[in-house]
């Protein structure tokens, strides 16, 4: 018999979708084995970005994400935008404080009020890959 896995997800949508995942240590869990496996079902048929949050307390978390198209990342803004949001709604983080957002990409500062209100995110923008593509005229 085929097994079965049950996630436990908060879905949230950043103007693309998000499926947050509360875990013990993100350094510990099987990030590349069920990133694949949550953005494989049929409950997102369009494909979603799976984030895996660890509650430090009510103003850290530490945060992994695999993003639909892409694989695991190094940070995604509106993913940690989508597990302070959920942290927030589930109760686990404070509303309205500026929520520390550990990647492995860096630090982000996240904030949400809660409700209506707006989303804020304060981090630095950092080049990861530079290239150069030739185009042919004839498209």
């Amino acid at each position: 018999a085929e097994q079965v896995a049950t996630f436990y997800v908060a879905p949230v949508s950043m103007g693309n979708p998000h499926a947050v995942l509360l875990v013990d240590d993100v350094d510990t869990h099987p990030v590349l084995q069920q990133g694949p496996q949550v953005q494989a079902s049929p409950r997102f048929p369009q494909g979603v970005n799976v984030g895996f949050m660890q509650i430090v307390d009510r103003s850290h978390i530490r945060l992994r994400v695999y993003e639909r198209g892409v694989g695991e990342t190094l940070a995604c803004g509106s993913g940690a935008c989508a597990a302070v949001a959920a942290g927030v709604r589930l109760g686990l983080l404070d509303a309205g404080v500026d929520v520390q957002v550990h990647t492995r990409g860096g630090l982000l500062s996240i904030a949400w009020a809660g409700d209506t209100a707006p989303v804020m995110m304060t981090g630095p923008a950092t080049t990861v890959f530079q290239a150069e593509i030739e185009i042919p005229d004839h498209l």
